[in-house]
């Protein structure tokens, strides 16, 4: 496999300008600010594409656990977050200071 490729891209005439001109402010090589860019975007999509399967695999094993009949229903579930709330909520209430009419 050949070390370089040649691409050759469409693109407006001041979006070009405007990206050389930076480059140069940059002292850097229009060509390596585009492998940059193109390194950055691919590690990025596969980042994102590795999160996505990720989710994709926690539903399909929700979705599993559901047919199986291994779940708790939702009444359960908001019962119990709503008393931890309840008690989240007393627990953050500072105590009165004694002899303070209220």
């Amino acid at each position: 496999m050949p070390k370089e490729a040649v691409s050759t891209m469409t693109l407006e005439p001041e979006l070009r300008d405007a990206f050389l001109a930076e480059a140069e402010a940059d002292h850097l090589p229009a060509s390596q600010v585009v492998r940059k860019l193109m390194r950055d975007y691919v590690a990025r999509r596969r980042g994102e594409r590795a999160h996505d399967d990720f989710l994709a695999r926690k539903v399909e094993a929700a979705r599993a656990s559901m047919r199986a009949g291994s779940f708790v229903p939702n009444e359960e579930v908001e019962a119990e977050f709503a008393a931890r709330r309840a008690r989240a909520k007393l627990a953050s209430v500072p105590p009165r200071p004694r002899g303070l009419q209220t």
